[in-house]
C-alpha cells in the first residue's frame, strides 16, 4: 500500500501548528510572574503574617462603604 504525501497539505498543517504554538507561548508568558512580582508576594505574605495588613471588612468600614 502506497501512501501519497501532499506537500501543500503538510505545509498548511505545519503553519496551523506554528500558530497554535505561538498562541500557547503568548499565554504562557502572560501567566509567568516576574521576580518583582514574586518579591511583592513574599512581602505581602510577611506583612499578613505580622498582622500588618487591613482586612477587606476593615477597609470597607474606613471608607464608609
Amino acid at each position: 500500500m502506497e501512501i501519497q504525501i501532499n506537500p501543500k497539505e503538510i505545509m498548511e498543517k505545519l503553519e496551523k501548528l506554528q500558530m497554535q504554538i505561538d498562541k500557547l507561548q503568548e499565554d504562557f508568558e502572560d501567566t509567568q510572574l516576574s521576580e518583582e512580582d514574586l518579591d511583592s508576594l513574599r512581602l505581602a505574605e510577611e506583612e499578613y503574617k505580622n498582622g500588618e495588613t487591613t482586612s477587606h471588612e476593615e477597609l470597607k468600614k474606613e471608607l464608609g462603604l
